[in-house]
């Protein structure tokens, strides 16, 4: 790629805008993700009688089973989140940019 075109790309307000957004998207996901993540383990290492309850009276289940598999399933869906904006409002901004580098 030709140092011209790399710089107007470079200068490009779409692509200025693709990458603050999706970086602060991408963080946003990030610190949601380790907030539940570090509060689930510091739970475990600080309160774990808070986890070790039983769900009901004689259950052999505890709190911390499906807080745990929550942990997981948010950790998919935020992937997915990610995926989806990705898929739609980034790819259409980086084809809008590829056509304008393109000369189109």
């Amino acid at each position: 790629m030709k140092q011209e075109m790399v710089d107007r790309i470079k200068n490009d307000p779409d692509f200025l805008h693709l990458v603050k957004t999706r970086t602060s998207f991408a963080w946003t996901l990030t610190i949601v993700m380790l907030v539940i993540y570090f509060g689930f383990v510091l739970t475990i290492a600080f309160d774990p009688s808070i986890l070790g309850a039983q769900l009901s009276a004689g259950a052999v289940t505890t709190v911390g089973i499906p807080v745990g598999v929550a942990v997981i399933v948010i950790a998919f869906a935020l992937t997915g989140i990610y995926v989806r904006r990705a898929n739609g409002e980034f790819d259409e901004l980086t084809a809008k940019i590829k056509a304008k580098a393109k000369g189109e």
